[in-house]
């Protein structure tokens, strides 16, 4: 009587088993490092005032700040953290009305590209009063855009750091929920931050105005299901920050100022809408029922296969004794 051998697995299968393992992990370690790159606070910040507090948290990025208090990004918990968060008029070596001097005007707002992958692009114009400023000392300034993503899009971390490497802007990165697979209606709300550096003493120069260009990578979610065929997602107003640091100090103090677009001036850019491909509502019985039928067929055709070949075996075994 012939005795059965034990299964083993070919080494080829064996080293693709390992080096998928390996994989993974190291795809995990390094989705936790971009993910928790989080900036220092000074020593010289005294902890006792919320506001200071709450500026040392978001030495870096605003957004750190806010989901470290908030679970998910709303927009009622968004505005109350602007006005009782954020530290503004807490600067004590620059001026606490530069923002009255520097409005932003947003020109321009698209979505190139086609299909589920497409670039949220900005033109922003800056202008500038320098008139209306006294003397300053040395600074230097940098613009931050912060796009509250709606829940049907998603901005893919490490796409953003390889703008980040190569220089596209001095600093970026997305916060929420993250989940490259998740489909919208599983998923939460995300936020990109997009720092720019708009150069010194930006409130000393006689240029009265100058334009910012932003471009984002934006990916569709899995929409749900829909009676005509197509997902609407809406852009909104993205919001627009000046942070301002000042040269010479013992330590990095920065200012932070809230800017907002010029009063009575027309958007000119309207309301962008995205309009991503979805499954509809009156094909959901019928795709079920297809579904189910291949489904059954194909387990029905492997387990007759299997039963097949099984007897064939079988059959030289006992030709073989």
């Amino acid at each position: 009587m012939e005795t059965q051998r034990p299964l083993r697995l070919p080494n080829s299968l064996f080293v693709g088993l390992v080096l998928v393992f390996f994989s993974g992990i190291g795809f995990c370690i390094h989705s936790s490092a971009v993910s928790s790159e989080v900036g220092s606070c000074d020593a010289n910040y005294d902890d006792s005032d919320s506001k200071i507090s709450a500026f040392c948290s978001f030495k870096k990025y605003i957004m750190q700040s806010y989901y470290a208090k908030y679970e998910n990004l709303l927009d009622s918990d968004f505005q109350v953290f602007i006005g009782q968060e954020l530290p503004f008029g807490m600067c004590e070596v620059l001026p606490h009305d530069l923002s009255l001097v520097l409005k932003l005007s947003i020109l321009h707002r698209n979505l190139i590209g086609h299909g589920s992958h497409r670039h949220l692009t900005s033109s922003i114009r800056v202008n500038i009063k320098p008139e209306s400023i006294s003397e300053l000392p040395t600074h230097h300034c940098e613009v931050i855009i912060i796009e509250r993503l709606p829940s049907g899009v998603f901005a893919d971390p490490f796409e953003l750091q390889h703008l980040l490497q190569r220089g596209v802007y001095s600093n970026i990165a997305v916060f929420g929920d993250t989940n490259l697979e998740s489909p919208s209606f599983l998923s939460n709300r995300s936020a990109v931050e997009v720092h720019m550096d708009i150069g010194h003493n930006l409130f000393l120069r006689h240029a009265e105005e100058f334009n910012i260009n932003v471009e984002i990578p934006l990916h569709a979610r899995y929409p749900p299901l829909s009676e005509n065929g197509y997902w609407e997602v809406k852009f909104g107003v993205p919001d627009l920050f000046m942070r301002c640091s000042v040269e010479g100090k013992s330590h990095d103090e920065s200012c932070l100022y809230k800017v907002s677009e010029i009063t009575g001036s027309k958007l000119t850019y309207g309301t962008v809408v995205w309009k991503i491909p979805s499954g509809m509502k009156v094909h959901a019985g019928i795709v079920s029922i297809f579904t189910f039928v291949a489904a059954l067929f194909s387990a029905i055709l492997i387990a007759a296969t299997s039963i097949f070949y099984s007897d064939i075996n079988s059959s030289k075994h006992l030709k073989e004794s």
